[in-house]
């Protein structure tokens, strides 16, 4: 019998603003893409919807209060295994709106939180 697929799903969040900027973050002290810019994200708990799981890392990460009906669903990516991670199934959801000012709520994992146009990222972020 063969082995079912057992990816990891996370969350990744690009709130924009009326700017059209999207909000990314620069890691340090995860042990996974230290060094590079990405997205609010987190993986999905045991029980929890992608949703769900958006609404609580923006709490968790910078701050913000997400409603459901707000997240558009824009990507849903299959990553096979790569490093010791293992597969991965990234939900991506963009938002216009939230509650509060973003801030960096973890600065022990992120260093920076910065507004950027989507077409000039840094050269350094997250593969994915």
């Amino acid at each position: 019998m063969k082995e079912r697929n057992k990816a990891v799903p996370a969350s990744y969040l690009l709130p924009e603003n009326d700017n059209g900027e999207i909000l990314i973050m620069l890691r340090q002290n995860t042990g996974y893409q230290d060094g590079n810019w990405n997205v609010c994200s987190g993986h999905v708990e045991a029980s929890e919807l992608p949703t769900e799981a958006m609404i609580r890392e923006a709490k968790e990460e910078i701050g913000v209060t997400l409603h459901k009906d707000d997240l558009e669903l824009v990507h849903v990516m299959h990553r096979p295994k790569h490093d010791v991670t293992g597969d991965r199934i990234d939900f991506f959801f963009r938002t216009k709106r939230w509650q509060g000012e973003p801030a960096n709520s973890e600065p022990h994992k992120c260093a920076e939180i910065r507004w950027v146009v989507p077409t000039q990222l840094p050269d350094n972020v997250t593969p994915h």
